[in-house]
């Protein structure tokens, strides 16, 4: 199983994009803005999308990548969330104002999207890859990802802030090679992370010292413009821990 960074950021400018992990070929987690790396054909060979939540810069392309290889595919694309995310994306996004409702497009007994409920702790199967929802806390209902593929298994946080749940389920993993979590803001700005529920380089380090793995760990939904400074506070702040950036193309093997 292979996992390839589409888009780390949190935000846009540059080479920046935002939230989208490819898994293989044919599974999305999370779809901002980084899915606009992948060719039409890499787009047409998608068949799952699992989302952490329904904020904007984790679900951007959906609409878009639907739009441009529906017609093209012979099944339509499955949305994995917890429902207060699906409701989100049909009331907010796919609601013929903003977006078409591809639903019931070109109709409703074949169309090109598809929408599928999971809840924290439900696995997925699909051939030999297990994908479980994980515990997240953030500013709207959401989760993190346990990815497994029988030889090792790799975490990711998705949006959160102090979550006890979560630390309680990635100690409980026995073949865990990495963790990918985020860190959205500096230590100057400690009171907006805990007011929208991220983290900065402290709550990190709180946070990683419930950690009973050693595994490294790589920081993702960095700020633009503060990426060496979130980076030299967790380098100052955290010891005991192997700490990296996540880029843009890293590739994760497991």
């Amino acid at each position: 199983m292979k996992l390839r960074v589409l888009g780390c950021s949190g935000g846009i400018g540059g080479e920046l994009q935002t939230t989208s992990f490819l898994l293989d070929d044919d599974i999305l987690i999370d779809a901002g803005t980084g899915t606009g790396r992948l060719s039409l054909e890499a787009m047409r060979n998608i068949d799952h999308i699992f989302l952490t939540h329904s904020h904007l810069d984790h679900v951007a392309f959906i609409p878009l990548l639907v739009d441009s290889v529906g017609y093209l595919r012979q099944k339509p694309i499955t949305v994995h969330a917890i429902p207060e995310t699906i409701a989100a994306l049909k009331q907010h996004l796919f609601n013929w104002v903003i977006w078409p409702d591809f639903s019931v497009i070109p109709n409703t007994e074949s169309p090109y999207l598809v929408f599928e409920e999971i809840s924290v702790g439900e696995t997925v199967r699909l051939g030999d890859r297990k994908i479980t929802a994980l515990p997240a806390v953030h500013t709207v209902p959401a989760v993190g990802y346990h990815l497994e593929s029988g030889k090792g298994s790799l975490v990711f946080s998705g949006d959160t802030t102090t979550n006890d749940a979560f630390w309680e389920r990635v100690n409980e993993i026995d073949d865990l090679r990495y963790l990918i979590i985020e860190t959205a803001f500096s230590n100057g700005e400690r009171e907006i992370a805990i007011l929208s529920k991220h983290l900065c380089p402290s709550l990190l380090g709180e946070e990683l010292a419930k950690l009973e793995k050693d595994v490294p760990v790589y920081i993702t939904h960095l700020k633009p413009g503060e990426l060496s400074l979130i980076m030299a506070e967790i380098g100052e702040g955290i010891s005991g821990v192997r700490t990296e950036m996540l880029v843009n193309e890293q590739i994760f093997e497991i």
